[in-house]
């Protein structure tokens, strides 16, 4: 199995290290990029064994038949995982966001 991020994605996940230092959802840097690395490998590692569900329509901006996986990284935040499977056992993450950010267009 593979599993492939986006450019956009990845940017993300970067944006998203400093974004949890300077809003003080974490406390350090290093906290931080724990957090991130702890989430990418946990996806690397069980996104083919994960519940997989169809994505809303909402997120067909960032393909067609995209399918998403689920995360829960604490008692508030699950973490929503969009893809796309380009070959047999390859995923292409396209989207990654949580349930602050989007909850509301997951059904």
């Amino acid at each position: 199995m593979k599993v492939v991020f986006a450019p956009e994605v990845e940017e993300d996940l970067y944006e998203l290290i400093e974004i949890l230092v300077e809003k003080e959802y974490l406390g350090t840097y290093a906290f931080a990029i724990s957090y991130v690395e702890d989430l990418v490998l946990d996806i690397q590692k069980n996104i083919n064994v994960k519940l997989k569900r169809k994505a809303p329509a909402f997120f067909e901006r960032y393909g067609k038949e995209l399918q998403y996986v689920t995360y829960q990284r604490n008692a508030n935040t699950t973490w929503y995982v969009f893809f796309s499977l380009i070959e047999e056992n390859v995923y292409f993450v396209k989207c990654i966001t949580n349930n602050h950010a989007a909850g509301q267009y997951i059904v």
